[in-house]
């Protein structure tokens, strides 16, 4: 095993967050050495950082934060001064870090002789198995996000027409209302959400496209969330797509077959089967209605109908990460990794349907921890 080597701050860095269960607002350094694990870090966080099991502290302090200061040395320079010190304390030569590694603290080691290079498959794959406590924040997103799916569907559910635009309590019911209304859910879960979609007629088959404007009547509405726990920092994602009144034909087809699609992924799941192969499968159904894929399009062709995206990815610490279930997704699922399966169909001009689960793969297949319904109907 390598030495490994962490800089950084437990709200931007899942790498550091998975090794120190921890908001730390400030950057600090982890290592592993020998078979040890040691935190260099401000005596602010001292006391927090002792109660974790297995984990030695080296405060600033011991590795001559007064000597910087009396030297001169800028305050926003010290913490990795400090922590090159304490690399040479303990005997550190040669590391790994993950690739958002700073170039500053990089240049500072090497040129003090600690070589130290970015590994980002080495990384990636120490958090694919999820612990205990990931899990359980994982769930609790989860939960979040079926609760404020419930108070979307309450929402539409008591939407009516008029002229062209849904209406609720008097006002045009807008992506806008609806992004408040789930917000205020994650808030009262103690949740996290920068950003999510509600996109609705043509804007539903753009991507990533967040949502905005008044939602009307018999168009599609993609709902696409993904809460962070506050408490564990880990994500969850759903993604659900409704009609309020008549769904059209051409959208009812589209459901069927990305309902299919779903489940039938969700079936396949297992350890050792690569993720491209489950794309795969899903292209091979969809092209057998008639529709695009990322399998079907020319080498370099931008894809904008059909199924344009990959079929899922890891979600933990970030919301993507490894597996990738794409068409290039090469390395093969674990025991332990939570992915997102998410087929879509999609049509410029008209939108789209995209149906998403979250999955943890188990010693013999897949535990779908999405307890909600798929109904276009709200």
């Amino acid at each position: 095993m390598p030495d490994i080597l962490i800089f950084g701050d437990t709200i931007r860095s899942p790498e550091l967050r998975h090794e120190v269960p921890l908001p730390v607002p400030d950057p600090f350094l982890y290592v592993e050495h020998n078979g040890s694990r040691t935190v260099v870090i401000s005596s602010l966080e001292v006391v927090r950082i002792r109660e974790l099991e297995g984990v030695e502290v080296i405060p600033h302090e011991e590795v001559g934060e007064h000597e910087l200061i009396e030297q001169g040395v800028p305050r926003e320079e010290i913490p990795i001064q400090a922590s090159l010190r304490a690399c040479q304390k303990l005997g550190v030569r040669q590391a790994v870090a993950p690739p958002t590694f700073p170039l500053e603290f990089a240049d500072l080691l090497r040129s003090n002789g600690i070589e130290v290079t970015a590994d980002r498959h080495f990384f990636a794959g120490r958090r694919r198995v999820k612990n205990p406590v990931e899990i359980e924040g994982i769930r609790r997103a989860q939960r979040a996000a079926e609760a404020a799916m419930d108070k979307v569907r309450e929402m539409l559910r008591s939407a009516e027409a008029s002229n062209s635009a849904l209406m609720l309590d008097g006002e045009p019911l807008t992506s806008e209302r609806l992004k408040r209304a789930i917000a205020d859910v994650f808030i009262s879960q103690d949740m996290i959400s920068d950003e999510f979609i509600v996109s609705h007629g043509p804007q539903s088959a753009v991507g990533h496209e967040m949502g905005s404007g008044p939602i009307a009547p018999d168009e599609p509405i993609v709902v696409d969330i993904w809460p962070r726990d506050r408490k564990t920092a880990c994500f969850a994602d759903m993604t659900r797509t409704f009609v309020v009144g008549e769904p059209p034909n051409e959208l009812v087809e589209y459901h069927r077959l990305v309902l299919e699609a779903l489940q039938t992924a969700v079936e396949s799941v297992k350890p050792g089967i690569p993720g491209r192969d489950l794309f795969v499968q899903t292209c091979e159904l969809f092209q057998e209605h008639g529709y695009p894929t990322g399998l079907t399009k020319e080498p370099g062709q931008v894809l904008e109908e059909g199924f344009f995206h990959g079929l899922g990815h890891g979600v933990g610490l970030e919301l993507h990460e490894e597996p990738n279930m794409g068409i290039a997704g090469q390395a093969s699922l674990v025991a332990g990794d939570v992915v997102t399966v998410e087929p879509g169909l999609y049509r410029p001009g008209f939108g789209g349907c995209r149906l998403e689960d979250l999955v943890l793969v188990t010693d013999d297949g897949a535990l779908n921890l999405t307890d909600y319904p798929y109904d276009l109907t709200p």
